[in-house]
């Protein structure tokens, strides 16, 4: 886990700090969807949802809603020494969504008038290896390609490490930020001045060693499991714990905890019963 000192955007906890600016983080949303939205009327960095059926809280890391009834998940996506696949993206973008539909239902909404909704996913790697700037999907019929469902939802992964010129400059200086952390242009100056000033906020400094203390404390009980059941079991353990204190979800708990190779997939296995 990196030092507070050490964070820039695309690490988690700071980028979930740094969009917590609503001007700022809907000058983000405008350049990643290349036009303008609404105002945002409703703003939750590291959003939680309990829906699963313990009920462990599933945490969103930029929750947005515009005055359009516009509805934005933006989660950043670090590849952390591991396989593409690990990060489960597709399953984990159609469960996103869902969590979004039916917290809008549990509110005593009609689905007639669920409002539009798009998860997106900055990845700082190739999330599909088909070496595009960026893949949106949304439902089509498989019998004729030109006919929309227009359910209102829309799923898209950002490609960070492409190089083409043939995108918008805004976006290309967006990436290009994302990849290296040099400021180019007037919205990536505010994000980095934005990240400057919040390595020196003592608060997020607390919030954030208080994260790592759990993480820590995590890992200490895994290891201790791990010497009386077993090393797999005490990671499966401490991923749990991770779930139940944080909030995160089971891949991002992995991640966390450093598991990667035949040891996740037997925990993936493990938790898959």
């Amino acid at each position: 886990m990196k030092s507070y000192e050490e964070l820039d955007f695309r690490d988690d906890f700071m980028f979930g700090k740094v969009m917590e600016d609503k001007e700022l983080c809907r000058e983000v949303l405008e350049c990643l969807l290349q036009r303008p939205i609404g105002e945002l009327k409703e703003l939750q960095t590291q959003r939680e949802f309990h829906y699963t059926a313990d009920g462990k809280p599933i945490r969103l890391d930029v929750y947005n809603e515009d005055t359009d009834r516009n509805i934005y998940d933006t989660e950043m996506e670090n590849l952390n020494h591991k396989s593409v696949e690990s990060h489960y993206l597709p399953e984990r973008s159609r469960f996103y969504q869902g969590s979004i539909d039916i917290d809008y239902m549990n509110k005593g909404n009609s689905y007639k008038s669920l409002p539009e909704s798009s998860v997106m996913f900055i990845c700082t790697f190739d999330p599909f290896g088909g070496g595009l700037s960026k893949y949106s999907f949304r439902e089509r019929c498989d019998e004729d390609m030109d006919l929309l469902l227009n359910d209102g939802t829309a799923k898209i992964f950002y490609n960070c490490c492409y190089r083409g010129e043939d995108i918008p400059e805004s976006l290309r200086e967006f990436y290009e930020y994302i990849e290296t952390g040099k400021a180019g242009n007037e919205l990536t100056k505010k994000i980095d001045e934005a990240v400057v000033r919040g390595r020196s906020n003592e608060l997020w400094r607390t919030q954030y060693m208080k994260e790592w203390v759990i993480i820590q404390d995590a890992k200490d009980e895994g290891v201790e499991e791990g010497i009386k059941q077993g090393r797999e079991e005490g990671l499966y353990n401490a991923v749990q714990n991770l779930m139940k204190n944080m909030g995160v979800t089971f891949e991002k708990a992995l991640d966390i905890l450093e598991v990667q190779g035949k040891e996740r997939d037997s925990i993936i296995k493990m938790m898959r019963g």
